[in-house]
């Protein structure tokens, strides 16, 4: 994800953003960002009392690890939700949707067939 990293730094030293300057940073339509708040829970933009979303630092750079996620290594929505669980659990890098009983059993099942 060293593209991602490269992306960060480009990013101006605020408090808050606007969604169209957000929009600008990414290069992702506003009706994106507006849908992946639904999908994805880190996502917290706070609202004035109008009802304009400002976006911390920390949103954008999720943004930006979302849209690397679902653009560049072609993740599913899901995939990339689990993906980003994983690491904020502290887990190890696995692909999403193979579970550790499905590496075990599969583990087994080559060793039988070695045996």
């Amino acid at each position: 994800m060293e593209n991602i990293h490269s992306e960060k730094l480009n990013i101006p030293d605020k408090l808050y953003f606007k969604i169209g300057e957000v929009s600008k940073l990414t290069e992702l339509e506003a009706y994106v960002l507006r849908f992946w708040e639904t999908e994805f829970k880190g996502i917290h933009p706070k609202r004035t009392e109008s009802g304009q979303r400002l976006y911390r630092k920390v949103d954008v750079e999720l943004i930006l690890t979302i849209k690397h996620l679902l653009h560049e290594k072609r993740f599913t929505i899901q995939g990339a939700n689990q993906y980003l669980n994983s690491r904020k659990k502290g887990k190890k890098e696995q692909p999403p949707g193979i579970s550790m009983n499905e590496i075990h059993a599969e583990l087994k099942r080559v060793r039988d067939i070695l045996a």
